[in-house]
C-alpha cells in the first residue's frame, strides 16, 4: 500500500498545472475593470517578497522534518516557531488588498495545511500507512479549502488551478519525509529542488494574480 501511495504522489509531483489569469468559471466573481496597466517592476517586486516567502514555508517545514527524523524535540520546537511566524507573515501580505479578515482567514487555512502535513510526517516517522492516509485526506481537503478562498477573493486565480498547485505541492513534502526518514539525501536534494522551483510557481500565480485584480497598487 505505501509503495502505491508513493507512486501516485511521485506521478502528482510532476503535474505543475499551467498558470491561468484568465476569469474562469470556478471564479465565482467576474473580472474587474482595468483603470490601469501594472507596472512591471512593482509586480516583479512583489513576485520576489511572495516567493522569500513562500521559500520560507518549505525551508521551516522541512527543518521541522529533519529535526522529527533525529529525534530532536529540541529543534523540532524551534523549527516549528518559525512555521507559525511564516504563515503568519504570508497571511498578512493579503491584508493590504483583501482586509484583517481576510487574513486571518489565509491563517488558518494555512495552519490546517501545516497540521494536516505534521500529521503526515509523525506517521512516516512512525511508519504508519493507515495514519499517512488520514493526513493525506485532511491535505486534499484543506487544499479545497484554500483553493476556493483564493479563487472567491480573486477572479484571476482558478480554483482547479490553484486546487492541482496545492496538490504538487504536499505530494512535493510527502516525497520529501520518506526518503529524509530512508537517508536517501541524493534524491532528497533533487526533490528539494523541483519543490523550490514549485513554489516560486505558486508564489508567482499569486503575485500575478492581485496584479492583475488590483492594477491600481501596482
Amino acid at each position: 500500500m505505501r509503495e502505491v501511495m508513493f507512486r501516485a504522489f511521485a506521478m502528482l509531483m510532476l503535474t505543475i498545472v499551467p498558470i491561468a489569469c484568465a476569469h474562469s468559471a470556478d471564479s465565482p466573481a467576474a473580472a474587474p475593470t482595468r483603470s490601469a496597466a501594472p507596472h512591471p517592476e512593482k509586480v516583479a517586486e512583489t513576485k520576489a517578497v511572495l516567493r522569500d516567502l513562500w521559500l520560507g514555508h518549505i525551508l521551516s517545514i522541512r527543518n521541522v522534518a529533519v529535526a522529527t527524523m533525529d529525534n530532536n524535540a529540541a529543534a523540532r520546537n524551534v523549527a516549528e516557531a518559525g512555521v507559525v511566524a511564516n504563515a503568519e507573515q504570508i497571511a498578512r501580505s493579503v491584508g493590504p488588498y483583501y482586509g484583517k479578515a481576510a487574513s486571518d482567514r489565509l491563517f488558518t487555512l494555512l495552519a490546517g495545511h501545516y497540521g494536516a502535513i505534521r500529521d503526515h510526517l509523525d506517521a512516516t516517522a512512525a511508519g504508519s500507512v493507515s495514519q499517512q492516509e488520514q493526513a493525506v485526506k485532511a491535505l486534499t481537503g484543506n487544499a479545497g479549502e484554500i483553493s476556493r478562498f483564493l479563487s472567491g477573493a480573486n477572479p484571476y486565480l482558478p480554483k482547479d488551478t490553484l486546487m492541482g498547485l496545492l496538490m504538487a505541492h504536499a505530494a512535493h513534502h510527502i516525497t520529501q519525509f520518506q526518503q529524509l526518514k530512508d537517508g536517501d539525501y541524493t534524491h532528497e536534494a533533487n526533490t528539494w529542488n523541483g519543490m523550490k522551483q514549485h513554489i516560486y510557481v505558486v508564489a508567482d500565480a499569486l503575485a500575478q494574480g492581485l496584479a492583475s485584480q488590483f492594477p491600481d497598487k501596482f
